[in-house]
């Protein structure tokens, strides 16, 4: 099995080397290419560089888990479809990285997974700078273990070239170990008071539901975004602006007014005075992030109301993490579905309790229809109550039995108000 295995992974790398350097012409090395990987934070950092790089007049082009663009225009396949996953395969990503030169691109900023690095689908990307979020579990269905999951990330720093930087997260316990024995320039960031030698300092002077008053290297820093979490993916764009030349009096006034990524913190208030928050968050580390944002964030005597699950055919080792962090930060937890795919969703429910305690599990209800749940915590919440439906975020989709069925966690949620 480990013998097919590494054919596939080489069958791979010549695949991508191929269509990279042959079919293409190797688009990437007309292209400044910015990488960035982690285990959170990834989409909402290249999309808001993405974004910032458009605003400064340059040509760009986002290859994202939500959308890849090029110039302000989404890309979809010949059916009219999203290409799905966070990096795409190997063809497909040359045929994107050869449309954006054609487009007159700049400057290209992609995710790069776990998954992408270990499969070799970037394989001959001509990089020219790569930034490193954090690293929490994640992924353990295909890694097997920790120690595979950061080797595969690593692979991403060990690939830059000598003129490349690699800007890498300085207060996460993997920052500094993951850029050892690489070419490139190292570059890091972080809030860490006494972390000697980061080149990019972070502090944060007021968080709350307007935003953040942030000091980047001693610089006033003022955002719309919520939550630490943020600020750190803010300092990462920051930084990296910095490192590409971006006119910096520019890019501070642009991240002023900048918006996250659809599913990411998305939020409204309801005409009952209740928050609502719809996130992506489907790993621990992240969906502990969230908690920890709305935490910053809440009225004092407003209830907590989380409606969230975890996949199918997925890693099941993280369901009792979330279960527990999530029934343990909420008022009222309430265990759904999440695209359950092959899976039974009462049976993933179950596993998600696991390890809570009788007392906290007096505070879970479990409805595995996710549209019922979301009625239910709409039933439930009033006014300066926070209603977090997590897991799904910009995904507008359920996955059951092979089907993908249209779901979209925001529109149920004004739905579900509007019926109330």
């Amino acid at each position: 099995m480990k013998n097919l295995l590494k054919k596939f992974k080489i069958k791979r790398r010549i695949i991508a080397l191929l269509a990279g350097l042959h079919f293409f012409g190797n688009p990437s090395v007309k292209l400044k290419v910015i990488g960035v990987t982690g285990t959170s934070g990834k989409t909402t950092t290249a999309t808001l560089l993405y974004r910032i790089a458009m605003k400064l007049g340059y040509k760009a082009g986002l290859i994202s888990t939500v959308e890849n663009i090029i110039n302000g225009k989404v890309i979809s396949t010949p059916d009219n479809k999203p290409i799905p996953g966070t990096t795409p395969d190997p063809i497909t990503l040359y045929k994107l990285l050869n449309k954006m030169m054609d487009e007159g691109c700049e400057y290209v900023f992609m995710e790069v997974s776990s998954h992408a690095l270990d499969q070799n689908r970037v394989a001959g990307i001509n990089f020219t700078g790569g930034i490193f979020m954090n690293l929490t579990q994640d992924h353990f269905d295909y890694h097997k273990n920790f120690e595979n999951y950061f080797e595969a990330k690593k692979k991403f720093f060990k690939m830059l070239p000598a003129r490349a930087f690699a800007l890498t997260n300085a207060d996460d316990k993997y920052g500094v170990k993951i850029l050892e024995g690489i070419k490139a320039n190292r570059f890091s960031y972080g809030f860490t008071k006494d972390f000697n030698g980061v080149h990019f300092y972070g502090q944060i002077k007021k968080l709350d539901f307007t935003g953040l008053d942030l000091l980047f290297n001693k610089i006033e820093i003022k955002s719309k975004l919520l939550g630490k979490f943020n600020a750190y993916n803010l300092l990462a764009v920051w930084s990296a602006c910095s490192l590409l030349g971006f006119d910096m009096n520019k890019v501070n006034k642009i991240i002023e007014n900048i918006e996250p990524p659809r599913g990411r913190f998305e939020h409204f208030i309801s005409p009952t005075g209740v928050l609502v928050i719809v996130d992506y968050a489907h790993k621990p580390d992240a969906l502990e992030k969230i908690f920890s944002a709305i935490q910053e964030t809440k009225n004092v005597s407003g209830k907590i109301i989380s409606v969230f699950g975890c996949g199918g055919d997925r890693d099941p080792f993280k369901r009792p993490i979330m279960g527990k962090i999530g029934a343990e930060n909420s008022d009222i937890a309430i265990f759904t579905s999440d695209n359950s795919r092959s899976e039974d969703p009462n049976k993933i429910i179950e596993e998600m309790k696991t390890d809570l305690s009788p007392l906290v599990l007096g505070k879970v209800k479990s409805i595995p229809d996710r549209r019922g749940a979301i009625i239910e915590a709409v039933k439930l919440a009033k006014n300066g109550d926070i209603i977090l439906c997590a897991g799904k975020g910009h995904e507008d989709y359920q996955e059951i039995k092979g089907a993908k069925i249209h779901f979209d966690d925001m529109e149920e949620l004004r739905q579900a108000f509007q019926q109330k």
